[in-house]
């Protein structure tokens, strides 16, 4: 993973910034629905010696659906994906989504096999789910970091079939600094003109060498229509609820602008706007304007939709600009924690109390060397939440383990927690970021060995409103749940039921699987055990 800048808001967009206060209030009251997986088992990852799952969500009431944007395992994806303002986008626009856990391919090489493990994936999931459309639908890619380059080399394979492009935190198409480290497959005459792109780099990550290779595509390809967008005040490693906006702001444009029912419309760069590149803290040199009109240096440009889109870039590059920078510092067990040289800066252990799975850590406003606190910061409140990885947020300082459909099995991801304490700023202050990152033993092995008694679950009639769980430890320990896939989310020990899609395929599965962590010492970790029924007419 490696580091960027990214600015943006305005209209609709503008607005989700005076709820910013709000985040994760909506998304942490039920775990994010999932209706359908499938295994892609043409593939063994390499992180759990399985065959990848496929995930996909459909709106609740989506009669015919239009696109699907298509994210992997790595950081951020999944943040934007689950978000609850970004789902509402999707659903207004008829569109869904798929995540894959671990990812098929990470740069999408289309001279290998990543062409045909998309297909049959794709086609897997338009046959459980009755959505056939899924066979040959538009496709929006995104990737973040280490994924950054494979939206890139997607729509270079099919660019008939890519609605759009976002790289989040990521690469320039074509880079040879791909976050990944691996090269790019050769394009040879492949283009990506006419699909319209995102760029995404965080102030805190800005390197202008990660900038001009895609200034360089884009005056060799004078018909390729990218926006370069720097998250003004943010990082690499955080999705804020204003990035997620502008994300959802540029996915409407490009449904606006590209979708069409017979095919999608290639995207003319003179029928859009021009705007100067970003500089921190600097006014732009020329206003943003038509194509033809902007006076601006043309080269270094970025192009954008229209002029609703430049107004929202623009309008989320003056939140930040000319502002004092904020640092943040964490404390865990009374103790300031003293900042490393990790690509995650902050690596931290805790102490879990005594129900096994609940710990603390809190943020503070701090110096420049993030260990020492100081008195003047912005008005605004000092929030901790969650990235990625198995972990709800209770509140800014506490936080519990909460396994999902990853599942225990991920050597390298479903031990690995990543949260990020994050400030808005204020009218002095700059909004300011700082990730942390936490690893669990798992399983725990050491204390009295514990099962799970989880019995069989019966198939429920389609407009059940919920149905109970009765998992038992012969610890006495308290079970867990999580639902892997279904039309359900977990709550108070209940499994409650959403709306089944208006075309999905029936009967539906169903999968609820029961944990147990264990507690340091006393007991060990649970085998999970899995049930699944189906829904029926």
């Amino acid at each position: 993973m490696i580091l960027f800048l990214a600015l943006v808001t305005s209209g609709a967009f503008g607005q989700h910034l005076q709820l910013v206060n709000k985040k994760n209030t909506v998304s942490q009251a039920a775990a994010p629905v999932w209706q359908w997986r499938i295994s892609v088992d043409s593939i063994i990852s390499g992180e759990t010696q399985a065959a990848p799952q496929a995930f996909l969500w459909i709106p609740e009431h989506c009669k015919q659906l239009k696109a699907v944007v298509w994210g992997q395992h790595n950081m951020t994806e999944a943040t934007v994906l689950e978000h609850p303002a970004f789902r509402k986008t999707l659903a207004e626009l008829g569109i869904g989504e798929i995540w894959v856990t671990p990812a098929i391919t990470q740069m999408f090489d289309f001279t290998k096999n990543a062409p045909a493990d998309f297909e049959r994936m794709m086609n897997r999931l338009a046959e459980v789910s009755g959505y056939t459309a899924l066979k040959t639908i538009p496709v929006i890619p995104i990737g973040h970091s280490a994924q950054a380059s494979f939206p890139w080399n997607f729509a270079a394979w099919n660019p008939a079939r890519t609605l759009a492009v976002i790289s989040l935190h990521g690469d320039a198409p074509l880079t040879k600094l791909t976050g990944s480290g691996a090269p790019n497959p050769d394009w040879g005459n492949r283009n990506i003109d006419g699909v319209p792109s995102l760029f995404i780099m965080g102030e805190y990550e800005w390197w202008e060498d990660r900038m001009l290779p895609a200034i360089s595509y884009t005056q060799m390809h004078p018909h390729s229509v990218i926006s370069l967008f720097a998250d003004a005040g943010h990082g690499h490693f955080d999705a804020s609820d204003a990035l997620v906006d502008y994300i959802s702001l540029f996915i409407r444009k490009a449904m606006k602008y590209r979708w069409r029912a017979n095919g999608l419309h290639p995207v003319q760069r003179e029928d859009g706007w021009l705007m100067g590149k970003w500089h921190k803290d600097s006014q732009p040199t020329a206003p943003a304007a038509p194509f033809n009109a902007y006076t601006g240096n043309r080269q270094s440009a970025s192009w954008v939709f229209d002029s609703s889109m430049a107004n929202a870039t623009e309008h989320y590059y003056k939140t930040a600009r000319g502002k004092r920078q904020q640092f943040i510092g964490f404390i865990r067990d009374g103790k300031i924690q003293v900042p490393g040289k990790s690509h995650a800066v902050y690596a931290v252990n805790v102490q879990l109390l005594p129900d096994g799975i609940t710990f603390h850590i809190s943020a503070f406003f701090a110096d420049s060397t993030r260990t020492r606190q100081v008195t003047e910061h912005a008005s605004t409140p000092l929030m901790i939440n969650r990235i990625c990885g198995p972990v709800k947020k209770i509140n800014d300082t506490t936080f519990r383990l909460d396994f999902y459909r990853m599942g225990f099995n991920n050597t390298k991801r479903s031990n690995d927690i990543w949260l990020v304490a994050e400030n808005r700023g204020d009218d002095v202050f700059k909004s300011a970021v700082q990730q942390l990152n936490i690893k669990i033993p798992l399983p725990q092995t050491t204390g009295e060995a514990q099962q799970i008694y989880f019995k069989s679950l019966p198939d429920q009639q389609k407009g059940v409103k919920e149905l109970s769980l009765t998992a038992q430890t012969t610890s006495g320990l308290p079970v867990n749940y999580y639902v892997k896939e279904g039309p359900a989310f977990i709550k108070d020990n209940k499994l409650v039921f959403t709306g089944v899609p208006p075309r999905a395929k029936l009967p539906l599965k169903v999968t609820v699987v029961a944990w147990q962590y264990g507690i340091t010492g006393k007991y060990q970790s649970a085998l999970p055990v899995e049930r699944s029924f189906f829904i029926v007419p």
